[in-house]
């Protein structure tokens, strides 16, 4: 399983991801689940995934691949010349990648070879833009009033985003609200697990402002995660008590 999740806010896009892949509780291993291209001063573009590792991997291959491919160049994500023409071209090329691993597999891969995908990134001229990629190649984009997309176990780190997030919060609370969510996901579901990937994109600079692996000895998120759950019990434990005997009505 997996989690991903990007976030629009009004300074950039903020996103993070975990590196678990597993086919049982005995065969776990990390994979690198967010990628990123760049051109300095004129756009960057980033790409979650979720689902099957073949079919996630087999897209971002032929997509990198089209980046350094000159016949290609017309359908590279360095050249297109929007965001909604990338996510387009990422979803024809999802939708191309599972229809043909399916047909190969007959009906025994019905199903098993979808993934998902969250695009993010900016071009020179134009507003960050954030979209959902679906496996059937069609898409939506973030607004303000689905700031946020996840993918993967999305439920159990879904409730602190909806209640936390604030579109004008700055770059590190909104940093410090994803590592919640991640903490809250990792204790629910083992098959969601650290190092975490994190990339943040201010608005107008076509780089990564800041990027970071987080390993399981990171101290910051340990402390995040240990103070979360002392803040947890404390407000449990204010909490008006519950009486047996209390009038019905």
């Amino acid at each position: 399983m997996t989690y991903c999740v990007g976030m629009m806010l009004d300074r950039g896009l903020v996103l993070m991801s975990d590196t678990r892949t597993n086919s049982g509780v005995d065969n776990i291993s990390v994979f690198q689940k967010m990628t990123h291209w760049n051109v300095p001063g004129e756009r960057i573009i980033s790409l979650m995934t979720a689902g099957n590792l073949a079919t996630t991997q087999s897209v971002i291959s032929q997509l990198e691949e089209r980046t350094k491919a000159p016949e290609d160049r017309q359908n590279s994500l360095m050249e297109l010349p929007t965001m909604f023409q990338v996510a387009a071209e990422v979803g024809r090329t999802l939708r191309q990648t599972v229809r043909e691993t399916q047909s190969k597999n007959g009906q025994s891969g019905e199903g098993r070879f979808t993934a998902s995908m969250i695009l993010a990134g900016q071009i020179k001229g134009m507003e960050p833009r954030l979209f959902m990629i679906y496996p059937e190649g069609n898409f939506i984009e973030a607004s303000l009033d689905t700031p946020f997309f996840q993918i993967g176990e999305t439920k159990y780190g879904r409730p602190i985003i909806i209640r936390a997030y604030n579109r004008e919060m700055n770059f590190e609370d909104a940093v410090k609200l994803l590592m919640v969510s991640f903490d809250s996901t990792l204790k629910a579901n083992l098959s969601v697990g650290l190092p975490l990937d994190l990339l943040v994109i201010e608005k107008d600079k076509y780089e990564p402002a800041y990027e970071q692996r987080i390993e399981a000895t990171d101290p910051y998120f340990s402390l995040i995660s240990s103070s979360w759950s002392e803040a947890l019990r404390s407000a449990f434990d204010g909490l008006p008590n519950f009486s047996f005997d209390r009038a019905d009505g």
